[in-house]
């Protein structure tokens, strides 16, 4: 939980936050915020005057307003050269009133990181401080301010454990040291480069949302700023708009029930419209979170926040895989963000099922689906569901909405997939055409019996159209 500055390549280069808000942007507060000696350090006020001289600040954190390619935030920017960016008494002053000023100017903070962790010179004090960023964050989370966190090199110790790490997107650069500890308190015997305390590897494992260069850091903030700021995020909808255009009653093949084994293998057909289509139609820019938190990551579900005509709507969309526990609960990662946010959210429905192997129940299968469900049926924010493809079991029901469900042309909905009900029964192959028209998963059936409201066109189908018809 010391400083952890003497290996570090950047110390006295520009501060990493002035790569990222815009030239000349920063309005500094804070600055009236006096260093304290809680514990008498020996040395310490004069290792704090020699900081001051060095850097020209008056503190480790600089606090301010500012612009990120042009939109407006509250910055927090850490100065690894000022006492290796540690966190002292002064410097979780400043970070809680940036928080209070974002909160009154309905304004994203932005907390750019380097720093050792907290600061031994000021002993336990420094140590409380953690408890006053958690309380500034959570704030902030009440009120409904995005928090938006780069990871510099190093982030480490109490700052990644309690200001970065609670952030809503977290961005960091590759090879970045981000850990909680710093390389000279890990264990005897630990390998110095080990990928584990890397940005890289937290990445892989979903501890962090985006990987970026620093030429790319400003463009990747100020997308997040752009689409989750309260300023900026449009009239908040009703709900998210259908992404497709209806199509008339009824399925392909006519009549409720005709062939519906012949339905479900075009669903699962390589050339039907699949979420990557579907997204690329509905939104303009869209910024994607990866990860539960909790070291899992799906490659199979996409989760994020996108511009569809100057809104910000959030979605989960499955891409015909069978989703995870860790899938499901980045679904309801996202879903929590949507809430605070006051963002409606568009689920696309796409899976044979759950994962269902011997390592998905290890990490929690069923606990994972039945909180996505509880989080579905507790939204304080209009969700909007579509079945794009396979919608099997309650891997799929799960991210469904239970007041406004539609289901694609090409899409299906079953309590199991036709195979594994002729299993089920113990009948044979020859029987799964029947067995799939038993089950009355086509489009019409279920439009008939009032499971979904409409039938819509994939995105192929309908170019030029944009309104949403209702």
């Amino acid at each position: 939980m010391t400083a952890d500055r003497a290996d570090h390549a950047g110390a006295g280069s520009r501060p990493l936050y002035a790569e990222i808000a815009d030239p000349g942007s920063l309005a500094r507060f804070g600055e009236d915020v006096e260093a304290a000696d809680p514990i008498g350090w020996p040395g310490y006020p004069d290792q704090l005057r020699r900081a001051m001289n060095a850097t020209g600040d008056r503190h480790a954190v600089t606090t301010g307003m500012a612009s990120v390619d042009g939109e407006a935030c509250v910055l927090v920017g850490f100065e690894f050269s000022f006492l290796g960016g540690s966190l002292g008494t002064a410097e979780g002053a400043r970070i809680a009133r940036a928080f209070s000023v974002a909160m009154a100017e309905r304004l994203p903070i932005v907390s750019v990181a380097a720093s050792g962790g907290t600061r031994m010179q000021e002993g336990t004090s420094a140590l409380l401080q953690m408890q006053v960023v958690a309380a500034a964050v959570a704030g902030a989370r009440r009120a409904g301010i995005p928090h938006i966190a780069v990871a510099g090199d190093p982030t480490t110790g109490g700052v990644w454990a309690s200001l970065i790490s609670g952030a809503d997107v977290l961005i960091s650069v590759p090879a970045a040291r981000v850990s909680f500890s710093g390389s000279r308190t890990r264990p005897a015997g630990t390998d110095p480069r080990s990928p584990e305390y890397l940005a890289d590897r937290k990445w892989v494992h979903g501890f962090i949302d985006v990987l970026s260069t620093v030429p790319g850091l400003r463009a990747e903030v100020a997308a997040a700023v752009r689409l989750l700021s309260p300023r900026s995020r449009g009239d908040i909808p009703r709900r998210a708009p259908l992404p497709a255009w209806p199509a008339d009653d009824g399925d392909s093949d006519g009549q409720p029930g005709t062939d519906a084994w012949r339905h479900v293998g075009a669903a699962r057909s390589a050339h039907r419209a699949r979420a990557d289509r579907w997204l690329a139609g509905y939104f303009g820019q869209i910024l994607e979170i990866r990860g539960d938190r909790c070291g899992g990551v799906d490659p199979g579900l996409r989760c994020g926040f996108g511009s569809h005509q100057g809104t910000t709507i959030g979605y989960v969309a499955q891409t015909g895989s069978r989703t995870t526990p860790a899938g499901f609960r980045t679904a309801t990662r996202l879903l929590g963000l949507a809430a605070r946010l006051q963002l409606p959210v568009l689920t696309l429905i796409d899976t044979p099922g759950a994962a269902a192997g011997p390592a998905d129940e290890a990490a929690g299968l069923g606990p994972a689906i039945a909180e996505l469900f509880v989080a579905v049926a507790s939204s304080q924010v209009p969700i909007t569901s579509v079945v794009i493809g396979e919608g099997v079991s309650g891997g799929a029901l799960a991210l469904a909405s239970p007041s406004d469900l539609w289901i694609g042309r090409d899409g299906y909905l079953a309590v199991t997939a036709p195979e594994l009900a002729v299993s089920i029964l113990k009948l044979g192959v020859a029987d799964i055409p029947q067995v799939a028209t038993w089950l009355r998963l086509t489009p019409a059936e279920l439009m008939s019996r009032g499971i979904v409201r409409g039938i819509i066109e994939p995105p192929a189908s309908i170019a030029g159209h944009a309104a949403d018809p209702r």
